[in-house]
């Protein structure tokens, strides 16, 4: 069974590989705006008639809803339909505002996925700032766009070298010298939001290596300069105490629900004299509780036909080594006295971490707070009227006269059955109609080689019979490990040579790993079909540690890798990993094989011999 830091680690490898992909896809997403992606023709301007109203804060009952040139112009009952609108006929079913997600990470693709599911509005926690004075002009447009509308954070403040240092793009930090209204006006000038604050040691996950974070003061100066400068601080923080200690500091709301300790009366006054809010994000926790909670909206059948390989992939990841634990139970407790108590719940998921997606996870969430004690109404409120007005956005979250035309219509009534939302009738974006075909299936993956040995390490260079090798190490992410590859005599069972894998696992960076990977195809991280494959088969010898053989495949690049442990004797050992072992592993698109070390800390050295996958 993994331990937690090396779990994290590998999230931090797959998160990096990751990333760079997601930036091209996010470059491929500018340029088909730029082409033009929806039918403007359908046009802005309709009416929806005799269907039921929730307003964003309470049932309005049946009504007729008239939106021109993007806008809400009505909310009334039945009566004259202006001749030039078309009618959509509302019977049996229930409009909604657009639902906000208060807490995800978008790149990529992210903002059309969340449209498609309803999520017209999201805010996003931590991300590059480039993109900032777009996103800005995006959500001012009435334009049709095809895609979630973005708040963003832009960098998250955090301390050097903390959490939120490790996704491989610089992240501006605060140290004991900062000059914190300086940094907050740095801040405020590459145009955020918002300010998110990280505020995280690790000291939640039992087993983990401790991370730098803010100190109580640096976190009080940090709030007391957002909030002077006009702009809400919300912090992410793990524990009890720290979530109080910020409470107690003026943050204006916390990002996630704390799961070490159950909530206390001390917390939940400090929530109450501060008029702060909390969003939960109990999908994510959800999958470090060990719940299948993203696996089953996968195969919702009203949700699964519509998503698509990206978003069914990271639904289904599954951190390794997670046993189920109390910690979704607790959380789940802890919000229905915050509820109880009067404190303000907001709808965040969180995604596209292990076990969410994009848009689809926020109708888990909603179905996780009802169960935490809000009512469905509660809930629907939790992610359309309270983040609109939390945040300061005055266009968006109810359905009322003036309001942007940013709609879902479902059938049947989600004010009774929750899991409603998931039967989707229409979604608009600034009157625009989305379109929301199931995605186009993945076309199937070459097939693997007919022969089973990748390298048996014998010539004069690294090569493989197919495929590529490549070192690997945490400096892609801001680490300072080493490692190097190189060919050794005297391989396994007497053979010419063999590879070996040596390095230095370094301090400073949270979660450290250095290592070798195979790719089975021409291109790194391009899927080939493993599937009529059983078991990888390998030599090795070393130091006695042990390593991990970690195993990337699925439709996604972004998919958490599946990963069983082996250890390196000083004498050569035969090791035999049943492809079946790997969790939640595709073999119908394997993506890549990698051998690392992680922790501890120090100098490492292994050497491998005859590769094969039987």
């Amino acid at each position: 069974m993994k331990r937690l830091p090396e779990i994290l680690g590998f999230t931090v490898l797959v998160a990096t590989l990751g990333l760079a992909v997601a930036l091209q896809g996010r470059a491929d997403g500018a340029a088909k705006e730029a082409a033009g992606e929806a039918d403007a023709s359908a046009g802005n301007s309709f009416v929806i008639r005799n269907v039921r109203v929730f307003d964003g804060e309470r049932d309005r009952g049946v009504a007729t809803v008239v939106v021109r040139d993007g806008k809400i112009e009505s909310v009334g009952a039945e009566g004259p339909i202006p001749d030039e609108l078309p009618v959509v006929e509302g019977a049996d079913k229930t409009l909604l505002p657009g639902l906000i997600d208060a807490h995800v990470h978008a790149w990529g693709d992210a903002r059309r996925d969340a449209v498609r599911f309803g999520v017209t509005t999201a805010f996003d926690m931590h991300g590059v700032v480039d993109r900032l004075p777009r996103l800005r002009a995006d959500r001012e447009s009435l334009a049709d766009t095809g895609q979630a509308d973005l708040w963003a954070s832009g960098y998250a403040v955090t301390a050097p070298g903390g959490h939120g240092t490790q996704y491989r793009f610089p992240v501006p930090a605060v140290d004991a010298g900062t000059d914190v209204p300086a940094f907050i006006a740095e801040r405020l000038g590459e145009g955020v939001d918002f300010i998110k604050l990280i505020v995280e040691d690790m000291s939640a996950y039992p087993g983990a290596p401790a991370l730098p974070t803010l100190a109580p003061a640096q976190v009080t100066a940090v709030i007391n300069a957002a909030q002077g400068a006009g702009r809400l601080a919300v912090v992410h923080a793990s524990t009890l105490d720290d979530s109080r200690h910020a409470i107690e500091a003026g943050a204006d709301g916390l990002v996630h629900i704390f799961a070490d300790r159950p909530v206390d009366q001390g917390f939940i006054d400090a929530a109450l004299a501060g008029d702060a809010f909390v969003m939960p994000t109990l999908s994510v926790l959800a999958a470090f509780s060990g719940s299948d909670e993203g696996a089953a909206l996968a195969d919702d059948p009203q949700l699964g036909p519509l998503l698509t390989g990206e978003q069914r992939a990271t639904l289904r990841a599954v951190i390794p080594g997670v046993p189920c634990n109390h910690r979704l139970q607790q959380a789940t407790a802890s919000v229905r006295a915050l509820h109880e108590a009067g404190i303000t719940i907001l709808a965040g998921s969180d995604a596209p971490n292990p076990g969410t997606a994009h848009g689809v996870s926020l109708h888990g969430e909603l179905e996780l707070l009802v169960r935490a004690g809000l009512t469905p109404a509660q809930a629907l409120a939790a992610a359309t009227a309270l983040p609109a007005k939390r945040f300061g956005i005055n266009d968006r979250g109810r359905i009322a006269a003036g309001q942007r035309a940013d709609l879902l219509l479902v059938n049947g009534d989600p004010l009774t059955d929750i899991t409603a939302t998931r039967a989707i009738a229409g979604v608009w974006k600034n009157g625009y109609r989305i379109e929301r075909d199931p995605p186009v299936a993945v076309q199937a993956a070459e097939v693997l080689p007919e022969q089973t040995l990748i390298s048996d390490f014998d010539g004069a260079a690294i090569q493989a019979a197919f495929g590529s090798w490549q070192v690997t190490t945490d400096q892609m992410a801001g680490g300072t490990s080493t490692v190097e590859h190189r060919l050794v005599p005297d391989g396994a069972d007497g053979t010419a040579g063999a590879l070996a894998v040596s390095g230095m696992i370094r301090p400073g960076f949270p979660f450290p790993w250095a290592g070798v990977m195979f790719f089975p195809a021409a291109e790194p991280m391009q899927p080939m079909d493993a599937s009529a494959r059983s078991t990888l088969v390998f030599r090795v010898r070393g130091d006695g540690r042990t390593y991990n053989a970690m195993l990337f495949s699925g439709p996604s690049v972004q998919g958490m890798p599946s990963t069983l442990a082996f250890q390196a004797g000083a004498e050569w050992s035969e090791v035999r990993l049943a492809l079946a072992d790997f969790a939640g592993a595709d073999l119908s698109q394997l993506r890549g094989i990698a051998f690392t070390a992680g922790q501890p800390g120090g100098s490492f050295e292994f050497v491998l011999d005859h590769i094969e996958l039987r």
